[in-house]
């Protein structure tokens, strides 16, 4: 056995010990030991594979598929420009706090800066957006080398999951391979390459904390962001406190949940009143929030089990890693906003019941999708208008790390594949534009049940309702944030072979969503990118 085929098969051994399901690829002639070994392990019924011929793709693939399952997920790549590729999906992962593991093949370090094909510097390409990098030695026949590889890969497993830290992140292990690359008769390996028997090569146990306990008294608001998972909700209600739970926060259930939240501290005298603010999860949505987080009279509390919390306006008081609460609020505080929020919502179900738009589009969609399917929304418009829907499914999946737009149609394709049953997308023309490649899926390759619902209003909407969009700036608005593209999504379904469905009323969009999710279709619901900033004001109008 060569050294790069043992090399190989040790670290996707020791994966598979240390957790992993589910693996990526993408084609490559230096990652070809690393590709053979997943291989096998797929044939062996160790863990699924998944290849894709674009690395970008492949990256967001991997991030589905962690959001659905919560494991780590290795992303295999050649050496070069295929490594950069990777980027988008790096960030995302880290400012999620994603376990991606990235395996980027490389040439050996004695051809760096020799014009070598496809060789360039690797190290650290990813910067701070790892939470490890590690360079593996290039590997040599010789005993210790078994116990080496299966100890790295072990740690950075671990650092990725947050074992120790609870600060899970992607991490990279470079891997210089020489040739040959694909197996070859030769020798035994000197040392055996077997694992432990227990499982693991190195058993990480995770770091304990306390959590801090917190008594009613100032009015207090219960603010879920993106992750922020059930411990929101619990303390919310055990509290009685309302809880302002952004649709992906996976708290956004229970009787605290005040659904028109953001329109309300738009528009409510109850928003003045607040004095505390308890912080759960990434909350990005909304700038409502994000100005009552930055009130010089509010008492901001973060929540947070990992070495990183957020605070972009520096107003919190204190960090805490959990929270328990000593006695419920015997008030009527959130009597007062379940009120408002009932009072509200026939005001804003009448405004959005004359015709398609985006909230009323999402809605429709959450309702299809239920409270306990599964929904992937995309970043800018349409994460936004789900927020505004009465039921908004537990599990919602978003990019909120960046709250970018790409790589929307992977993480939907990796989240369906995870899933196993049927799934929903939303997302907007734009973000479909985007992450077309992501339609692309080989015919030996494992398919999900996925429907994406693509609300067009051929451009940039969302730049309509923000400062841009005031008549004032009308001049350039349209060129460099209207982006119109005209583009024909039929004809780009097509190219890949993707069912598609028009749809312009609200009966036939609840008819196309009827059918059963079998495969991937898409469903385009066209909007004029017109009404958005007057509709935003009726919302608000409507509440005051």
């Amino acid at each position: 056995m060569n050294p790069s085929t043992a090399f190989a098969t040790v670290v996707v051994d020791e994966l598979i010990r240390c957790g992993v399901r589910e693996a990526v690829v993408s084609p490559g002639s230096r990652s070809a030991p690393l590709a053979l070994a997943l291989a096998a392990a797929d044939r062996d019924g160790r863990l699924r594979l998944h290849v894709r011929i674009d690395e970008r793709t492949a990256g967001f693939l991997a991030i589905g598929l962690m959001r659905g399952t919560g494991l780590p997920v290795p992303v295999v790549t050649t050496s070069g420009t295929a490594v950069a590729n990777l980027h988008p999906a790096v960030l995302e992962a880290s400012h999620s706090g994603l376990p991606l593991v990235v395996l980027s093949a490389d040439r050996p370090p004695a051809l760096r800066g020799s014009g070598a094909n496809q060789t360039t510097d690797q190290l650290k390409v990813f910067g701070s957006a790892v939470r490890l990098f590690h360079e593996m030695g290039t590997p040599v026949r010789e005993i210790g080398q078994v116990a080496y590889w299966r100890s790295q890969v072990a740690r950075a497993v671990a650092v990725a999951t947050g074992a120790r830290s609870a600060d899970p992140g992607p991490v990279q292990l470079n891997c210089p391979l020489s040739e040959p690359l694909v197996p070859t008769e030769g020798p035994d390996w000197p040392e055996p390459l077997a694992g432990r028997s227990t499982g693991p090569w190195t058993a990480v146990h995770a770091a304990a904390g306390q959590p801090a306990a917190v008594s009613p008294g100032p009015k207090t608001v219960v603010v879920a962001g993106d992750g922020a998972s059930q411990a929101a909700r619990l303390v919310a209600e055990a509290g009685r406190w309302p809880l302002f739970a952004e649709p992906s926060s996976r708290a956004r259930t229970g009787s605290s949940v005040i659904s028109l939240y953001r329109l309300l501290l738009q528009a409510s005298e109850l928003a003045g009143e607040i004095e505390r603010v308890l912080v759960f999860g990434h909350p990005t949505l909304s700038r409502p929030i994000s100005q009552l987080l930055a009130r010089a009279d509010v008492q901001v509390i973060v929540v947070s089990p990992t070495g990183s919390w957020p605070d972009p306006a520096r107003r919190a008081a204190s960090v805490v890693t959990g929270m328990e609460v000593t006695a419920p609020d015997g008030t009527d505080w959130l009597a007062r906003w379940q009120a408002a929020d009932q009072a509200a919502r026939p005001e804003i179900d009448k405004l959005l019941a004359d015709g398609l738009s985006g909230p009323s589009v999402a809605a429709l969609v959450a309702e299809t999708v239920g409270a306990d399917g599964m929904l992937v929304v995309a970043s800018s418009n349409p994460v936004r208008d789900l927020d505004l829907a009465p039921v908004v499914p537990i599990r919602t999946i978003a990019n909120r790390g960046l709250a970018g737009i790409d790589g929307t149609i992977s993480t939907a394709v990796g989240a369906a594949l995870a899933n196993a049953g049927p799934t929903y997308a939303l997302i907007g023309d734009l973000a479909f534009l985007h992450d077309s490649n992501g339609l692309i899926i080989g015919p030996d390759e494992p398919r999900p049940d996925l429907r994406i619902v693509v609300v067009n209003d051929n451009g940039g909407g969302i730049f309509s309702t923000l400062e841009q969009g005031d008549p004032t700036h009308a001049t350039h608005f349209e060129r460099v944030f209207g982006t119109p593209h005209n583009v024909d999504l039929s004809a780009l379904c097509a190219a890949s072979g993707t069912s598609y469905t028009l749809v312009q009323t609200a009966d036939e969009l609840r008819a196309a969503l009827v059918p059963t999710v079998a495969g991937v279709d898409v469903v385009e619901v066209r909007i004029s990118r017109d009404s958005h900033r007057p509709l935003s004001q009726s919302l608000v109008d409507a509440i005051k």
